[in-house]
């Protein structure tokens, strides 16, 4: 059998050359044969072959087709071949990569980088391909030079298999990364290079850098830290700063980088005059009035970024959730200023047609829309729609809380509402344990569910305990006992005590009791409680206990049943419960002893908390708490002594002892009093090299207040000051507070620390 060789291509590079030295006649094919196939389908070279049998076949198809088929990457060599009419090709595969094991990642993670190379096409069960290896090889070294890793060494070892297949074992030497050696500017006049390395989040080393890692070169960090630099100037006039270039430079060890930043700062623009344009005119003035920037002002993009916002949510708050704000900016070069436009235009009003809930696999539907502000067929309000979110988001039903309001198709004056929720665990089953320096060892389990069954109720069991009491509770409460947000909740507890521990006087007590406490909110921000509760305590006292605890059981008995109803009342906008910022939250709460109670008396409190930023970028925090309580007795009878205030500790009255400043019995010990006043000033910021830190801060402060008997009145001249430095981190096993204080004007007896510490505290 004779064969008529047609082509033979013996590299990719020549499947372009032309066949006119092996030119032959053209033919009507009568069959088509191929070989060497071991996993390719044979369909797939028929189709690329691009003839069927009975169609001609000539020279220029031929080279077409073995173009094709290299085109494919399915292989290294293809021969076509032909006798008496039969296309015969022949076909040489490319092996496959029978496995890929990455040794030595360890900032990306294994899966990660094979996930990436699966994405350039190199992964188990595809063609191996050369060229796709060391281009996935230069991806991952880019990689980690974009994570400061210059020092990284890759190497590829690509071992053949059996049955046409290739192992792939990648070396990874992640190396260390780059530190930071200077970081220099040229160009800028106007703001020094500290102040601009201020506004960086990069740094040269420094003494935390060990923890901040913000020496190490990041590509990403350092663009950021330019567009922080860009908006410095933006936003102090200088409309036309650039960045003109940056260099990058290594030292020979790779280990070391230099920052070089060139910039071109311009001239500073004041602004001309401000102005708003739209066709609701009956909102022009409202609108004009929202602007924070003003003509005679240094032109300032942040200010014209809040006005545009601001001139947003008004129109959004008005039902126009389309509204397009554009501020034009007009420069006068001659006198350098600029008139800003702002071109606004509202869209149609608009309504929400329905709202639609997704995500919510066990919380009911009822319980997610008694939260939302926004209702179905009613005018679209945006401040409504951002409240519904933030109420969604306090439940702490869920994780994660997303509300976008698509348009409804063929309807440009309508939206739905769409409340796309994730539920997290909120069942817990917690044991923890903390100290605190003057309530001892601490040991906390407690078994809660906040979503019970899904309807939103709230359901817990604790036991608490420390050297100094013991608590064992269970409680129930549901948010909404009726569908206008008046709640309803329920709790019974056993507590043990012994002030002793804390030389709060030697006697201790057993009580148990029933409280009912019903909430009804007066706004989106305030509420007021009332409860029900019954006690009964029984008082112990030892040889040692003093002549009060004495007169107390003679007046009325070692056991006592007390009624009382208490009543509060609470408003709250802070922006954050943990580490507030801005904002006021105040109560006042009451409780009366009524009958049939052994013993009359009541108590009241007030706290204020106010904290103030500078301005929004600014770390540093202003945080004013006073306190205020008093109680007495009525009907002949005497505030109990154990339901006395206390003051002094880490959590009033820093550097005396925990709550032993006020009167004192004949033991020495502090017995606590019925009026206590509390003040707190405090200044806090970030801890110095880790101001985008937010687990922790440091505070100066300056506290002042007492506790005073029942014979005693407030005086001035009275009241314990201290002043020192406080450190709080929420630190993996729980809020760490450090405490250094320096009393003054202590008096003779008073118990002063000055270092102080609490970890764990149960909040």
């Amino acid at each position: 059998m004779k064969f008529k060789p047609m082509y033979l291509l013996l590299s990719a590079a020549l499947a372009s050359l032309s066949m006119n030295a092996l030119a032959f006649d053209s033919f009507t094919v009568r069959d088509i044969r191929v070989e060497g196939l071991q996993r390719t389908d044979a369909g797939t070279v028929f189709n690329y072959l691009g003839v069927k049998v009975g169609e001609p076949f000539d020279e220029a198809k031929a080279s077409q087709a073995i173009r094709n088929l290299f085109a494919t990457g399915f292989f290294d060599d293809v021969r076509i071949e032909a006798e008496n009419d039969v296309i015969v090709v022949t076909v040489d595969e490319r092996p496959t990569v029978s496995q890929i094991n990455i040794n030595g990642a360890k900032l990306i993670e294994k899966d990660q980088i094979k996930s990436a190379f699966k994405g350039q096409n190199l992964a188990e069960s595809q063609i191996f391909q050369q060229e796709v290896l060391d281009s996935a090889i230069n991806e991952l070294k880019q990689q980690y030079y974009a994570r400061g890793r210059y020092s990284v060494e890759i190497k590829a070892t690509v071992t053949k298999l059996e049955r046409n297949r290739v192992g792939i074992q990648i070396d990874i030497a992640e190396g260390d990364v780059a530190q930071i050696k200077s970081i220099n500017f040229v160009g800028n006049t106007v703001y020094s290079d500290d102040d601009l390395l201020g506004a960086m989040s990069l740094t040269t080393s420094n003494w935390m850098s060990w923890y901040t890692k913000t020496d190490q070169y990041s590509k990403q960090k350092f663009a950021a830290d330019l567009e922080v630099i860009k908006s410095l100037y933006l936003d102090n006039g200088y409309l036309k700063f650039t960045v003109e270039s940056t260099g990058v430079a290594l030292s020979e060890d790779k280990s070391g980088v230099y920052l070089t930043v060139n910039i071109r700062e311009g001239n500073q623009y004041k602004v001309s005059s401000v102005n708003v344009a739209s066709n609701l005119p009956e909102y022009k003035e409202s609108l004009l009035g929202l602007a924070t920037i003003q003509a005679g002002d240094v032109y300032s993009k942040e200010e014209i970024n809040k006005t545009s916002a601001a001139i947003s949510t008004l129109l959004g708050e008005k039902g126009y959730a389309f509204a397009n704000i554009n501020p034009l900016p007009e420069i006068d070069e001659d006198n350098k200023t600029v008139a800003i436009n702002f071109m606004v235009d509202p869209g149609k009003k608009t309504s929400v047609r329905r709202i639609n809930i997704y995500g919510n696999n066990l919380t009911r539907d009822e319980v997610i829309r008694r939260e939302l502000r926004q209702l179905e067929s009613a005018e679209y309000d945006l401040s409504k729609i951002k409240r519904s979110k933030e109420r969604l988001q306090q439940t702490g039903y869920f994780s994660e809380v997303n509300v976008d309001t698509p348009i409804v198709p063929d309807a440009i004056d309508q939206v739905d509402m769409n409340v796309s929720v994730v539920e997290q665990k909120t069942g817990n089953l917690n044991f923890g344990a903390g100290y605190g320096q003057s309530e001892g060892m601490i040991f906390q389990a407690s078994v809660s569910q906040s979503n019970f069954l899904g309807t939103g109720k709230k359901f817990s069991a604790e036991v608490n305990t420390s050297s100094s009491s013991e608590v064992y509770a269970i409680s129930m409460r549901n948010p909404y006992a009726t569908s206008d947000g008046v709640s309803f909740g329920w709790s019974l507890y056993l507590r043990t005590t012994d002030p002793s521990e804390l030389d709060l006087g030697d006697y201790s007590t057993e009580s148990k009791g029933l409280t009912l406490n019903f909430g009804m909110p007066t706004s989106d921000y305030n509420n007021i409680g009332l409860g029900l509760n019954y006690e009964n305590l029984k008082l112990i006292k030892n040889q040692l206990s003093p002549d009060y605890v004495t007169e107390h059981i003679e007046r009325y008995g070692d056991t006592s049943d007390t009624y009382s109803l208490t009543a509060n009342w609470a408003a709250d906008d802070r922006d954050s419960a943990t580490f507030p910022t801005t904002g006021w939250y105040r109560k006042l709460t009451a409780e009366v002893a009524v009958p049939p109670s052994d013993i009359n008396y009541y108590k009241t409190t007030a706290q204020s908390q106010i904290f103030y930023s500078f301005n929004e970028k600014s770390p540093i925090t202003f945080a004013w708490n006073v306190e205020l309580g008093y109680g007495g007795g009525y009907g002949g009878d005497d505030l109990p002594f154990y339901k006395n205030y206390y003051a002094g500790g880490v959590n009033s009255i820093r550097g005396y002892e925990s709550g032993s400043l006020g009167p004192r019995d004949e033991n020495g010990d502090a017995t606590g009093g019925v009026s206590r006043f509390i003040n707190n000033l405090e200044l806090y910021i970030p801890v110095p090299g880790m101001k985008d830190d937010k687990s922790m801060r440091l505070s100066a402060f300056i506290d002042a207040g007492n506790a005073w008997g029942k014979d005693e009145n407030f005086d001035i001249s009275g009241l314990r000051y201290s002043a020192g430095l406080g450190f709080v981190w929420l630190s993996p096993v729980g809020p760490l507070k450090l405490i250094w204080a320096m009393p003054f004007n202590d008096q003779a007896g008073d118990k002063t620390e000055s270092f102080q510490f609490q970890l764990g505290q149960v909040f």
